[in-house]
């Protein structure tokens, strides 16, 4: 946490003070959708509206909710009983009774489709680090700063892992498995602890389980002995859990069009929800400083529950689809709504690069690579202008891509709103840890983000809406890289 700027004229906020928002949002406990420190969370932004003297109007949806409460894993062997290092259990997988499931361990082979040798067993399955396909499927790169930087050609690490690889739990329930337990490999140990992965799949019904390589490798032991383990997660299941979207608008000298600025509340430590803290000092500015269109800021629910939280019949989508579905008047132009010009999505803040280095996993950059997707040719300009004055960036704009837009700006491009998203994705990005992960976060170049995001706006403000254009259409094939 290096040159922290105290704030600079014309900014009612600083680093210090988005530092103290994070530590505020960190105090309501693990944002998982609709728990406890979820809500307390929303609780504490709506709070900090009512203060700025900001209406606001919620949405309220309800799904069953699932949390994991307590996992373990014991190996039974012939030398006494082994125990077993979880790295994290699998979300929204399944539960045991208290006392757990128990029975031999069998590996799946191959493509994780085929359980029927683990049936009335438990499956143990593998997944190695995702790093062997061209990272130009799913990213098609438009612009660098420093110039020469560029998207990694092999996107790897945990988070593309679990996407893309992860086991098949509702096949391996169907044919009769008992669990599962899934081992991550070629990661090291440290970076695989405590990820909150995958999210985007809806309930399982089969308890499954996370282990790391080193803790992996007895597991496997086991197999070729076919020793019995004993697999237990208990979790607190709610029915009609409570999810709160919020939306607050700031007006314009002109009301007719707006400027949607959204991001999400639920995550699961200091960076991956940091969004609202941000918007929430955007507004700071705006109150003093009325901007020439109507700012809408939207802080949507779901995110890390997409399954429930999309707009009806969307397929590829993110949870600020099922707003915009609620809320057309905001954004549509049809008569009598207000549209939208433009859209700001602002994620992810303050990510410093930490990366596993010859085995160890450390910071290897004090400043991890903002991947920003830009609707179109106008916002990459504003976009790379809104970065002048900055002494902290690592940058590369990328265009929507193969029906790949990741982040909460994918329902604003989609709906055919130019937007400029902030989704920057380091591998810690969903791990749950005693830490938050702190000491991977930076808020001096939280606070660079944040001003830069102000500049956005009122250039965007200054721009007419012919210029500004709509966002272009996905790309396809092999993306430029």
């Amino acid at each position: 946490m290096t040159d922290t700027n105290n704030g600079a004229p014309g900014y009612p906020f600083d680093a210090q003070t988005l530092l103290a928002g994070v530590e505020a949002m960190n105090a309501c406990g693990s944002r998982t959708t609709g728990s406890r420190g979820h809500n307390d969370f929303v609780a504490h932004i709506k709070r900090q509206l009512k203060e700025m003297g900001v209406p606001y109007k919620s949405d309220l949806k309800y799904f069953d909710r699932w949390e994991a409460t307590r996992s373990a894993l014991v190996i039974h062997s012939a030398m006494g009983d082994i125990p077993v290092h979880v790295s994290s259990p699998f979300p929204y997988s399944g539960e045991t009774p208290p006392e757990g499931v128990t029975a031999e361990a069998v590996p799946i082979i191959g493509k994780h489709v085929n359980f029927f040798p683990a049936k009335d067993k438990i499956a143990v399955v593998r997944l190695k680090d995702f790093k062997s396909v061209y990272s130009g499927v799913a990213f098609n790169q438009k612009a660098a700063l420093p110039e020469d930087l560029r998207v990694q050609k092999f996107y790897k690490g945990p988070v593309a892992t679990a996407f893309v690889k992860f086991p098949f739990l509702q096949l391996a329930h169907t044919m009769g498995v008992k669990a599962c337990v899934c081992i991550w490999e070629d990661m090291s140990d440290a970076m695989v602890e405590g990820q909150y992965l995958n999210f985007v799949l809806d309930y399982q019904g089969i308890p499954a389980l996370w282990v790391n390589e080193t803790e992996g490798r007895k597991v496997l032991e086991a197999c070729r002995r076919k020793d019995h383990l004993t697999l237990t997660l208990e979790a607190e299941k709610e029915a009609g859990a409570k999810g709160e979207s919020v939306c607050a608008v700031i007006e314009g000298e002109n009301d007719g069009e707006s400027v949607i600025i959204n991001t999400h509340t639920d995550g699961v430590n200091c960076v991956e929800e940091n969004g609202p803290i941000a918007l929430l000092a955007m507004m700071h500015y705006f109150l003093a400083h009325k901007p020439a269109r109507t700012l809408v800021f939207v802080f949507v629910c779901g995110h890390f529950r997409l399954p429930k939280f999309k707009a009806p019949g969307a397929i590829s989508d993110q949870a600020t689809s099922l707003w915009l579905h609620s809320h057309k008047e905001m954004w549509d132009g049809k008569k009598g709504h207000r549209k939208a010009v433009a859209g700001l999505t602002v994620e992810h803040l303050g990510c410093m690069e930490w990366k596993d280095y010859y085995g160890e996993y450390r910071c290897t950059d004090p400043i991890d690579v903002e991947v920003v997707y830009t609707g179109n040719g106008k916002m990459d300009e504003i976009y790379l202008k809104s970065l002048e004055g900055r002494t902290k960036v690592r940058t590369v704009t990328l265009r929507g891509h193969n029906f790949l837009h990741f982040g909460e700006g994918q329902s604003l491009f989609n709906a055919g709103i130019p937007e400029i998203a902030l989704v920057t994705s380091p591998d810690y990005l969903c791990v749950e840890s005693d830490t938050d992960e702190m000491e991977k976060f930076d808020p001096d170049l939280m606070y660079q983000q944040t001003v830069s995001f102000v500049k956005m706006a009122e250039i965007i403000g200054e721009t007419p809406a012919a210029e500004l254009g709509r966002a272009d259409k996905y790309t396809f094939g092999v993306g430029k890289v």
